[in-house]
């Protein structure tokens, strides 16, 4: 469902663009994550579902009710059709080009308490990138810009600054040391990772991303430990414990997804910082509750009674 993409100065038509990052995964369900004895082992069916990060932030978006536009490349095969008759059976605004390598894939191996580890295949050549002439027009029309960290994505960062947009990533799960993060690390203004690769040393490259970016905020999730949270002129970042899942943990895929998307939309909204977060965990725990990637996402209505229930459990603050 490629559209033509405006011409000419236009008013704001998106709360949020969401440019690069949509794919396909392919679930194995496994007792752990290892490979067993042998040369084959049985396992629950093998299902694909549409995903990868900027799939759940676009979707998420629209299911909590933002005007959210999606733009990418997306490959002329079984896949990309896949993904296009779910954005259609959504209401999803989808624009893509031509993916000259095909659709990113990932195998992602769950195991019985829902962890994941993914093998993807990011395909897009090297040298790959969005041409101006088609992201720009959505750029102007949108409140806000989140660039995944696709490197065909990273040439938004400068329109959308310029523009004056406010400007949001993912690095996922970022060591500090690989350098081609950094065009994201320091390019964005609201910066989200997972501490996983990160451990003890989450503190300092918290600080690192502030020091040497433009970022105002960065918010690294922890899983089952919640998340840190440091704000430019903090000293250190705060912590905020998660919440309990209301229904069991069967498939982390997507979590990190729905908790930014939830916590930004409160953030849009002018909340504080502690209903932000509150928000995101939440989210991220309802995505942890359904097997597949980005399958079931959560809607305003049904965010705003999952925290309500958690305030009279006891509010995300920072613990002590």
């Amino acid at each position: 469902m490629t559209s033509t993409a405006p011409t000419g100065p236009q008013p704001p038509a998106y709360d949020v663009l969401v440019v690069g990052g949509t794919g396909v995964d392919t679930i194995v369900l496994v007792d752990d994550l290892a490979v067993p004895g042998g040369d084959s082992v049985g396992v629950p069916p093998i299902r694909d579902y549409v995903a990868h990060t900027g799939n759940g932030v676009a979707l998420g978006f629209h299911a909590l009710g933002l005007a959210t536009k999606f733009i990418d490349f997306l490959g002329d095969d079984p896949q990309g059709r896949m993904i296009l008759d779910r954005y259609a059976a959504a209401g999803l605004d989808f624009s893509h080009l031509p993916a000259p390598a095909g659709t990113p894939r990932s195998v992602n191996l769950v195991d019985r308490e829902g962890r994941r580890f993914s093998f993807y295949d990011g395909r897009h050549p090297g040298g790959l990138r969005l041409p101006r002439d088609f992201y720009l027009p959505y750029v102007e029309r949108a409140r806000h810009v989140h660039v995944s960290r696709s490197p065909h994505a990273e040439a938004v960062f400068a329109d959308a600054v310029r523009l004056g947009r406010t400007v949001s990533t993912d690095l996922h799960a970022w060591d500090g040391e690989d350098t081609s993060a950094h065009p994201w690390a320091y390019g964005a203004d609201l910066v989200f990772l997972s501490a996983a690769a990160v451990g003890e040393r989450i503190p300092a490259l918290m600080r690192q991303i502030l020091e040497h970016g433009r970022a105002e905020l960065v918010v690294a999730t922890d899983g089952a430990a919640g998340c840190h949270v440091m704000q430019r002129g903090d000293a250190e970042p705060r912590h905020f414990p998660a919440v309990a899942p209301e229904r069991p943990v069967v498939d982390s895929n997507g979590a990190g997804d729905a908790f930014l998307t939830a916590f930004l939309s409160r953030r849009f909204s002018g909340a504080a910082l502690e209903a932000c977060v509150l928000a995101g965990s939440v989210s991220g725990a309802y995505a942890c509750g359904s097997p597949g990637t980005h399958e079931e996402l959560i809607s305003a209505a049904a965010l705003a009674a999952a925290v309500e229930r958690a305030e009279r459990t006891g509010p995300a603050v920072p613990a002590r």
